[in-house]
């Protein structure tokens, strides 16, 4: 059949299907796509004319496109996905910061960039890149670091290879991410013959690797020998679906579990082994238990700073590590014994060598009282009274409106520590903050996503202002497509985060507030407050297309919640926090350096305290 290189590449992808289980997904859920002229006479034209082989979804902006892509791919566990296209130049290094975001997580999604012609006859062309000592670069080179796998398909017939050679990688569960093929705009409308079998469907099988039977047997020696064995479980529980295996596993042994960003909702929140997260964002409950912890059984987890509050976390003397996971560059960090191998699977196995192992009764005793302990706190901060409210108030009330499979979605501010602390899990798919990049303006975008994979969910999202105003773009998205978020604009006048970790680097939240320049300076927090920015994000927001509720008090927040459930389109609930009413540390520390040197005497305090911060610091080999 004689086709276009794009017109080839959409009915493959249209195509392709994975299986896991018996149960089969196709695996592309449709294209999101802004044209220029770099694709819209390639993968625009394939698209037109065949729109029933790949739904075509309308986006406002490339990097959000990506982020919804991303977050959809999270909620269907990385086994169905979108491709996303762009035009040449701008369009495409607009993408770039969506490609990290997919890479770092860990999540399939596919980028198709227009690039420049490969003919090179009219070059240099409209957007075009030139660098004086490459003649085959262009600005889609940018993607080459934050892509999983890259080509750039120079002629029509290398379509075929570059489009198995992507699909092996997105569905490889270890190597999958961003995946970018380049497509010099002339290419993607050159026709040629295509092999028949290249269009045929394709199932790809992803299978439930074990470890090997040595390893399995040295990391059962290990927790049989351990008498404080914590596990750490991370995103791969929940994408791996292992979290009835996790809960079956804890209530057999009696091991605890502590939880990491992605992996909140590996237990319910209310399960008695469950310690909440752990880290630099933890919970007191874990934090506690893995500081004197003598065996730490990560599951799923590439043990990130925050995971490890970075590495003072696990302070006992010969503190030792397994590490179950799919991908082997993540199972031999911390020198842990490496179990590589599916989480569910290598769960179950685990299981049943380790027969009736149990932890003593006073270990498991401690953890259940320190959960209820924990849970406690919960409440006290939920029902905190200020004017304006605090952020820990604002979370409970979302928290109290939303039912069981309903899911929470942020990325980025004070608001994803505050969340892995205190949201009340009681789902494995109801917590969906993106922490791995923890990009800014990933919420709204990444919430559409979340809403295109479970339709029959509530979608709540919690932005702040600065997130807000970084791409509030996908509302027009969320509004075009009817689809169903409900948005609580947390307003606090500034980057409420960066304007703690100022404060306590001794820098009196330099550069974090929204107010106008007088005597040469935006203010710092010490100073007479000033006078606010008059930016009004809700009317944004109504201009937008969305239902607008205003709640100035947390009974407003309370009752707009309520009426927002009767809407059948997005919602923007806006409500003011105080700013400085924070969440505490538990037991938790973050590296981030001080100034080693200043004329500052806060910023020479905060350093002495940094230096007293690092003595905990862990090298774990």
């Amino acid at each position: 059949m004689r086709l276009t290189a794009a017109q080839a590449l959409v009915r493959f992808l249209a195509a392709q299907y994975v299986e896991r289980d018996g149960v089969e997904h196709q695996f592309f859920r449709g294209c999101f796509g802004i044209f220029g002229h770099g694709n819209v006479a390639g993968i625009g034209e394939a698209l037109y004319e065949s729109p029933d082989l790949l739904t075509y979804y309308q986006a406002r902006s490339e990097q959000g496109m990506v982020h919804t892509a991303t977050a959809y791919a999270r909620m269907q566990n990385r086994l169905s996905t979108f491709a996303c296209t762009t035009s040449i130049g701008p369009g495409a290094t607009n993408m770039v910061t969506g490609a990290a975001v997919a890479t770092v997580n860990r999540l399939p999604v596919l980028l198709l960039p227009g690039d420049v012609f490969a003919s090179r006859r009219p070059d240099p062309v409209l957007q075009q890149l030139e660098v004086p000592w490459s003649g085959d670069a262009s600005v889609n080179d940018c993607f080459r670091p934050v892509s999983r796998y890259f080509d750039r398909i120079w002629r029509a017939e290398q379509v075929v290879p570059a489009a198995l050679q992507a699909m092996r990688v997105l569905v490889n569960q270890a190597e999958t991410g961003a995946v970018t093929l380049a497509f010099p705009q002339d290419v993607q409308a050159e026709a040629f013959d295509v092999p028949e079998s290249f269009l045929r469907r394709r199932v790809w099988p992803i299978p439930r690797p074990l470890p090997d039977k040595a390893t399995l047997a040295r990391a059962v020696e290990l927790i049989r020998e351990a008498n404080r064995p914590l596990i750490v479980a991370g995103g791969g529980v929940i994408y791996s679906e292992a979290t009835d295996a996790l809960r079956a596993l804890c209530e057999a042994t009696g091991i605890p579990v502590g939880e990491t960003q992605a992996g909140k909702g590996s237990l319910p929140f209310d399960h008695p082994s469950a310690l909440g997260a752990i880290g630099a964002t933890g919970t007191f409950a874990a934090n506690r238990l893995a500081a004197a912890a003598d065996l730490v059984i990560g599951i799923g987890t590439r043990w990130s700073d925050f995971t490890t509050a970075s590495k003072t976390a696990f302070r006992r003397e010969g503190v030792q590590f397994v590490n179950v996971n799919i991908a082997d560059f993540d199972a031999a960090k911390h020198a842990g014994v490496a179990l590589v191998g599916d989480a569910r699977a290598t769960i179950e196995r685990l299981q049943e060598l380790l027969g009736g192992t149990q932890v003593d009764d006073a270990y498991r005793s401690e953890a259940e009282r320190l959960s209820r302990e924990w849970d406690a706190e919960v409440s006290r901060l939920y029902s905190l009274e200020h004017d304006p409210p605090a952020q820990s108030a604002v979370i409970g009330a979302v928290n109290d409106a939303a039912r069981a499979r309903d899911v929470v979605v942020c990325a980025a501010g004070s608001m994803p520590g505050d969340l892995h602390k205190l949201w009340r899990t009681r789902d494995p798919k109801g917590y969906h903050v993106e922490y791995g990049f923890s990009c800014m303006g990933y919420e709204i975008a990444g919430g559409l996503g979340v809403k295109l994979a479970a339709p029959d969910r509530e979608v709540y999202v919690l932005v702040g202002d600065g997130s807000y105003l970084m791409l509030a773009s996908e509302l027009v998205t969320a509004v075009q497509e009817r689809q169903k978020l409900t948005i609580v604009l947390v307003d606090n006048r500034g980057f409420k985060s960066i304007g703690s970790l100022s404060r306590s680097l001794g820098m009196d939240g330099f550069g974090t507030l929204y107010r106008y320049r007088r005597n040469g300076s935006l203010g710092l927090d010490s100073e007479d407050p000033g006078e606010h920015l008059p930016v009004d994000l809700a009317a944004n927001a109504e201009s937008l297309g969305a239902k607008l509720f205003r709640a100035p008090a947390l009974a407003d927040l309370r009752a707009a919640l309520e009426a927002a459930r009767a809407e059948t389109g997005p919602v923007v609930i806006a409500t003011e926090v105080d700013r400085y009413e924070g969440v505490p540390d538990y037991d938790s520390w973050w590296d981030v350096a001080v100034a080693e040197v200043s004329d500052v005497a806060a910023v020479r305090a905060a350093r002495e305290r940094y230096e007293s911060g690092r003595v905990n610091e862990r090298s774990h080999v």
